[in-house]
């Protein structure tokens, strides 16, 4: 049992802990600035609002993408007056990827993207190198576009969240200036969106991807981000959900069976017989049967002690008398005879059911017969008797 000052201090830690629990539970979450991009995110540097906000902008001609460019493109094939929209913090294209997206530029589609930082061979290709600014105070970012028919909003800011990244060098006989920052009443010229000529498409380059968040969606800063997209005249435009800081990787090691329609259903037919198998193996498996001991008879046992306490004290016409009744009892449980009256007939009877020689059953019954009339009885008396009684077949 506790003590008092004991239940004392357990009240007390439980109040503790319980109050630690509640106040997790109902503080508020704190905000997830991940850079995720997704059109799937709802967080602030998701992009669940411009998705949703853009399909009717591009009259529901607008898919999500989530294979890699290289793959996409080589399935897509041609399709004439399309564009491809990579949002993201970083893109990085390896060959074979810039491969098949210059392919695609060339035959008269548009390639959009928006990032802080392009790598890769495309970056090599197009001459496209971006900088960026690193300070630890908060960056006010006002983005401007060059077109004059573009109402110039001075309100416009971008402060939380944004890295400055702009285009220090490009080729010029391409490129066409699109866009720019300005700090205060003076333009700093450093180019955050150009048009790169390429065959009979163009490369749409933007260094200001934080504009397609759902932050600054929400924050009234959405009218730049159309006149952003106004550039893109597309028939179809095709989202990137694959080159996405947020992207959800698969990193089960039945990623791959996960991505084959065949072996998905190989996977769950496979599980579905093992769940049968288990369930009716299960019903027509029968239980341990418990191993029972059998009852002991210890009416042997019973018969000996008391035969030994009678021999003990040399009580020998008891003994005889019992031995001569339980043979007489054998005598009625297994050839069903009268053993009132032990006449000739009951003994020739006796002899032919038992199979014993009648001289040998007569001169046995005749013995019992003559114990059955002395009145004292010897040890000799008793051993001739079990001798008789033992020789005899029953």
């Amino acid at each position: 049992m506790l003590d008092k000052r004991s239940k004392r201090v357990l009240w007390i830690f439980g109040l503790a802990l319980l109050g630690i629990v509640l106040t997790e539970l109902l503080r508020p979450q704190p905000i997830d600035w991940r850079l995720s991009y997704t059109s799937y995110d709802k967080i602030p540097l998701g992009c669940y609002v411009f998705y949703e906000e853009a399909k009717p902008f591009f009259n529901n001609n607008m898919e999500r993408v989530n294979k890699d460019p290289f793959e996409f493109l080589i399935q897509e094939g041609t399709r004439e007056n399309s564009a491809y929209i990579f949002v993201n913090n970083e893109i990085n294209f390896d060959d074979r990827q810039t491969e098949k997206l210059m392919a695609y530029v060339e035959q008269g589609n548009i390639i959009f993207i928006s990032t802080n930082n392009i790598l890769g061979k495309l970056r090599d290709t197009l001459n496209t190198w971006t900088n960026s600014a690193i300070t630890l105070r908060e960056m006010s970012l006002t983005p401007k576009l060059y077109n004059p028919t573009f109402e110039q909003d001075s309100s416009l800011s971008f402060k939380k969240a944004v890295n400055e990244s702009w285009l220090r060098s490009v080729d010029t006989l391409k490129t066409t200036a699109l866009g720019y920052y300005e700090e205060g009443d003076q333009a700093t010229h450093r180019l955050n969106y150009v048009s790169i000529a390429h065959g009979k498409g163009n490369f749409l380059i933007h260094t200001l991807p934080e504009a397609f968040s759902n932050y600054y969606m929400l924050k009234d800063n959405s009218h730049y981000t159309a006149q952003v997209l106004s550039y893109l005249k597309a028939d179809t435009v095709f989202w990137d959900e694959y080159l996405k800081a947020g992207r959800k990787v698969v990193t089960s090691p039945m990623r791959f069976v996960l991505t084959q329609e065949a072996l998905i259903w190989a996977y769950y037919v496979l599980m579905g017989g093992l769940l049968i198998f288990v369930l009716f193996k299960g019903k027509r498996e029968q239980r341990i049967i418990p191993v029972l001991e059998p009852l002991k008879n210890s009416s042997v046992e019973f018969t000996k002690t008391v035969g030994s306490l009678y021999f003990q004290h040399s009580d020998f016409s008891n003994i005889i008398a019992k031995k001569i009744t339980y043979f007489l009892e054998e005598i009625r449980s297994n050839f069903y005879l009268d053993t009132q009256n032990l006449s000739e007939d009951f003994i020739k009877k006796l002899a032919v059911k038992s199979g014993n020689n009648e001289d040998e059953t007569r001169n046995l019954i005749a013995f019992i017969k003559h114990l059955k009339g002395k009145s004292v009885h010897s040890e000799q008396d008793l051993i001739q008797l079990n001798k008789k009684i033992d020789n005899f077949r029953l």
